[in-house]
This record gives structure tokens, C-alpha cells and sequence, in this order.
């Protein structure tokens, strides 16, 4: 009896920490709530609480894991070093999913522990990129190497305990590099966040990724050089193990982070699956999911994904200039087929939400402001993003510059998407800075917003979740100076999470000014609100609501490539639609 209930000999301290990065104000990125579920968090989570289960350290040591996501949680590294230290030292603290914005914050965590002799490993993005297209030491990766914190590259699945084992005996390798040996992702630990985690988002909501990788070659684009462009796949049983064990804890709502769903092979196997858990085991679920611009063509994709509880599809639009997605190569997207796509969606109630990448090599100012206008005015999406193109450290751009010597921002801090960070041949960099700026208010103008809640009630959209996506989408960048996929509900600052080398502020300016901040910025969004709701309950009384229509809303007609701006705007859009026409006629000719 006494041998049964005998402490063990050792506790082993395993420390997940999702970094965030920091502000234009200096200071890490957190808030109350956060907007995004970290994805990489839920999955090394997953693989690590499976390692655990199968005591990889031995019977007399006992495993203590928690998760930190900082977007959500003060890492607070005083309190943390004392936890290793009363068990002497004896863990890792594992930096999971570093992107190359939050590649200085990672290294600004580490240092403390590395100086008290605490064991640190980084993965991610970053050094995975990093690894895959350079030489391995590029991007400050010997920044990593000088600290002692070990890298990892690729995917932990069927490696944790190896990693927990090299740990343990304090002899982790300099580099742990997988990018050659992706491992199958069926029957693999699923992503899993505990309650506590997953109660810091928004709307109660966590993540999963049913597959990896991506077979196009778009030049932006880091997924493929780290997770390959041979797609893996979840098996519908490993779905549905993993949301049954988040509705155990009350949790029904997911963002699949696939970078494309409907590319997924086994998409309607699994589509079925939710379905029936959804219709027959009445778990409520509530979806997000992310597509191509031809995933309508795909036969009963739509219509399942709506059963399935698919209440928002983010399409990776990213341009309607296609000389701007050929140079991406993003030869997929097809400007003939937007409109067309995003009515099938309409036609579900389901919201939309489309990436725009501003800074492609034939934009300008103005080419930018007549190509949202047209958007606003041709196509039927809800909620745009807006990004800068910029040449992420793992992507063939960054790696196209960096082999050609073309000078880019040496600040790793603002590869974040929304900072400018090479030079532009048409565009000067104050005047990409500042079309990116007006680009939000441009498209989420009043007059704008009242139009897409007029087409989200004449299309059953729920109003509620339009509102509250206006609401961050139109006032998260001028407010917070942050992109909305950063954002989250009251911004929380801590004086000792300011960058080093920048000035310490006094404590009383520093709490003053974040009250005063608060106190503004929530009144700010609370009049919005306000407003947005009056808005959408005038729209949704209108007893004609069902007949609104507009150019963007009207079907897809042979007249849409005479009459829209979108397929005759240059010669490259009316050489599209003349190749579309041709194969259409070639096409029907066959059958």
C-alpha cells in the first residue's frame, strides 16, 4: 500500500510556450482574450501528453506539462524559474510554433532560462524555414546555437520521447532536424488544448489540423518548404476521437487550419463523420475552414461542409490581378471563378473571409484603390484581410532575395504580414505603409459595412457573428495597430514585458497610460458596437430584407464579362476570361 501511493523520485517540469511578439509600443502582444486558438500549441500538446502516458522517463519520474500561449498568458519568468529551480533544474521549456515574427520574443524568453541552466528547445516556422531554404545558419539561427537553445526542425510526431529522454539526461542536441522525414499524421496524438486554455479565446474555440501540407507552389508561401507539398492526412476515426475529447470539456467549436480543406483527400469522409456527429450525437459544432477559389467545383463540398457546421470559409483570394498571381505563382486562382464561388457559399448562409496581399509587383496606389472598390462593388465576400506581401524567411521570395543580396528589414520582429519590409519597384515604402493603412478603411467604410449586412440577411447569414467580425476587422488595425488575426479582447501590457533595449518607462506614467487606453479604446469599440447592432437589427426588421440585391449579389450571368470591372479592368483579366470562354467551348464540344 505504501509502495502504491509513494511520491516519485523526480518531477520532470515540461514547459509549452507559444511566443508572441511585440508591438509597435515595445510591448508583447497580449490580451485577455484571444481571437485565434494556436494551433501548434494544441498539437505538440497532444504528442507530449501521449509521451507522458507512456512514462518515457522511467517509473520514478513523474512529468509535470502545462501550454502558455502569450497571446493569452503573462509568461511570467521569475515565477517560472522558481518552479525549476525547487526541482532542480530538471525540464525543458519547449518554444513551439515560432514564426519568424516571434522569433526575437522566443529568444528574449530563453535567455533567463539558459543563464539559470534550465534546458530550452525552439520549433516552428522559423528555424524549420530557415533550415529548408538556407544554409542552415542564415536568419540568426547561431543566435539560437549561442544561447544553447536547441532547434528543432519538422514535426514531433513519433519523436517526443526522444527528445523528453535527451532532456532528461541533459544531453539535447544542437539541431534536431526531421525536414526530410515527415512523418503520417493517421492514428498520430491529435491536437488537444485542456479547458483552461481554451477559456483564454474567443467563443470558447480551439483548433485542429486534419492535414499537412500543400501540392501548389505559391512563391509567398512557407507551408511548402516546411511541411512539404506531398499532402498527409487525419483519418475521419482520429477526427472524431479528438472532438469527443474536446466535447467532454464543453468545447464544439474548431478552426480546421488546413491551408486547404477541399484539397483535403479524405475531405468528404471526414465532412460525413462531423455530420453525424453533429446530426445524430447532437454535439453542436461550429466551424471554420479554409479553401481554394475552386473548391465549388468540387461536387457536394458546399452543401456538406453547411451540414457539417461550417459557419465561416477563409479563401486565400490574395489578388484580382492575375499578372499580381502569376508572378506568385498562384496559378490556381482563377478571377473567372470568384464570383461564382462565393455565391455558393452565399447561397449556404455561410460567412466569407478572403485574404488580400497588397505589395505584388504590379500594384500601385491607386491600382489598389480601384481593385477594393471593385471588390466591394462585384464581389459578394463579408470580411477582407489585408496583408502585406512580405518575403518570409522559409518562402522561395525570401530566399530569391536573400541569394540576390536585396536589402530586407534585418528586424525579425515585423515579418508579421502587416510591416513593409523590402523595397517595392513601383510603390515607395511610406507610400505601401500607407496604402495598407487606408486599404481597412477604405473597404470597411460605413456605407460598406451597412451593404454587407444587408447581404448577409437577404442570405440568412447570422448577423450576430457579422457584427462582431466588422467590429474587429474595421477597428482593430487603427486602434490597437495590430492585423485582426492578432487581436483579441483588452490589450494587457506588463512593465516587464517591454523589448530589451528600449527605454524603461516610470511605473505610474506606464499604469496611467494603460487604464487611460483602456478606458478609450473600450468606449470606442462599445459606440461601434452599438452602432453595428442598431444597424443589423433595422436590417434584420425589414420585412423586404429577402429581395436586397445588388451587382455583387446577382447571379453569375454570360453578360458578367462585358459588364464587370473585374474581368475587363486589364488585358491580363480579359485574356483569362477569353481562356475560360475557349475551354468552356472546347469542353462542351466534348460532351
Amino acid at each position: 500500500m505504501l509502495a502504491a501511493i509513494a511520491k516519485p523520485e523526480r518531477r520532470f517540469q515540461l514547459l509549452l510556450i507559444k511566443p508572441s511578439h511585440y508591438g509597435e509600443d515595445g510591448y508583447v502582444i497580449r490580451w485577455w482574450r484571444a481571437a485565434i486558438p494556436s494551433n501548434s500549441l494544441a498539437s505538440v500538446y497532444g504528442i507530449a501528453l501521449d509521451s507522458i502516458l507512456r512514462a518515457p522517463l522511467g517509473a520514478g519520474v513523474e512529468v509535470d506539462i502545462e501550454a502558455m500561449d502569450e497571446f493569452s498568458t503573462r509568461i511570467d519568468i521569475p515565477s517560472l524559474l522558481k518552479r525549476f529551480a525547487r526541482n532542480g533544474n530538471f525540464g525543458l521549456v519547449a518554444l513551439v510554433g515560432v514564426q519568424s515574427n516571434q522569433y526575437p520574443r522566443a529568444l528574449d524568453i530563453a535567455r533567463p532560462f539558459r543563464a539559470a541552466g534550465v534546458q530550452v528547445a525552439l520549433g516552428g516556422f522559423h528555424v524549420s524555414g530557415c533550415l529548408s531554404m538556407l544554409d542552415g545558419k542564415a536568419i540568426k539561427l547561431d543566435a539560437c546555437r549561442d544561447l544553447g537553445v536547441s532547434i528543432f526542425a519538422g514535426e514531433a510526431e513519433g519523436r517526443f520521447d526522444a527528445l523528453l529522454h535527451d532532456a532528461a539526461n541533459r544531453q539535447l542536441k544542437p539541431v534536431y532536424n526531421f525536414l526530410n522525414d515527415l512523418p503520417g499524421m493517421e492514428g498520430t496524438p491529435v491536437p488537444f488544448l485542456p479547458i483552461e486554455n481554451v477559456k483564454r479565446t474567443l467563443g470558447l474555440s480551439t483548433s485542429f489540423d486534419a492535414g499537412r501540407g500543400c501540392p501548389y507552389q505559391c512563391s509567398f508561401c512557407t507551408i511548402i518548404n516546411v511541411q512539404g507539398r506531398k499532402s498527409r492526412f487525419r483519418s475521419p476515426d482520429d477526427v472524431e476521437a479528438l472532438v469527443r475529447e474536446n466535447w467532454k470539456q464543453g468545447v464544439s467549436k474548431f478552426f480546421i487550419t488546413d491551408d486547404n480543406f477541399a484539397r483535403n483527400r479524405d475531405w468528404e469522409a471526414i465532412l460525413d463523420r462531423l455530420i453525424w456527429l453533429r446530426e445524430h450525437e447532437k454535439i453542436p459544432l461550429g466551424l471554420m475552414i479554409q479553401v481554394d477559389t475552386l473548391c465549388h467545383k468540387i461536387p457536394n463540398f458546399v452543401e456538406k461542409s453547411k451540414r457539417a457546421g461550417v459557419t465561416r470559409v477563409f479563401i486565400g483570394l490574395e489578388n484580382v490581378n492575375p499578372d499580381n498571381l502569376l508572378a506568385a505563382k498562384k496559378r490556381q486562382n482563377k478571377i473567372t471563378e470568384y464570383r461564382r464561388m462565393l455565391l455558393a457559399w452565399k447561397d449556404q448562409g455561410i460567412l466569407t473571409l478572403a485574404g488580400y496581399i497588397l505589395g505584388f509587383p504590379a500594384d500601385t496606389p491607386e491600382s489598389i484603390r480601384k481593385d477594393i472598390d471593385i471588390i466591394k462593388r462585384e464581389l459578394p465576400l463579408d470580411i477582407v484581410e489585408f496583408f502585406c506581401l512580405t518575403p518570409l524567411p522559409g518562402s522561395e521570395d525570401h530566399k530569391a532575395l536573400w541569394t540576390s543580396g536585396i536589402a530586407m528589414d534585418p528586424d525579425l520582429n515585423n515579418y508579421d504580414l502587416e510591416h513593409v519590409c523590402t523595397a517595392h519597384a513601383r510603390m515607395s515604402p511610406e507610400q505601401w505603409k500607407d496604402i495598407y493603412q487606408e486599404a481597412w478603411a477604405r473597404y470597411y467604410s460605413p456605407d460598406h459595412m451597412m451593404t454587407l449586412l444587408r447581404r448577409g440577411a437577404a442570405t440568412g447569414v447570422k448577423l450576430s457573428s457579422l457584427v462582431k467580425l466588422l467590429l474587429t476587422f474595421s477597428l482593430t488595425v487603427p486602434l490597437e495597430k495590430v492585423h485582426p488575426l492578432q487581436s483579441g479582447v483588452l490589450r494587457l501590457r506588463h512593465p516587464s514585458e517591454r523589448r530589451p533595449g528600449l527605454k524603461k518607462e516610470n511605473l505610474f506614467v506606464f499604469w496611467v497610460r494603460l487604464w487611460w487606453e483602456t478606458l478609450s479604446k473600450t468606449t470606442v469599440n462599445l459606440v461601434m458596437l452599438s452602432r453595428l447592432i442598431a444597424l443589423s437589427v433595422r436590417v434584420a426588421r425589414d420585412p423586404k430584407r429577402f429581395e436586397y440585391t445588388d451587382q455583387a449579389m446577382t447571379p453569375v450571368s454570360d453578360r458578367d464579362d462585358s459588364d464587370l470591372e473585374l474581368l475587363n479592368q486589364t488585358a491580363a483579366a480579359k485574356s483569362a476570361v477569353a481562356h475560360q470562354i475557349k475551354v468552356h467551348q472546347i469542353t462542351a464540344g466534348v460532351a
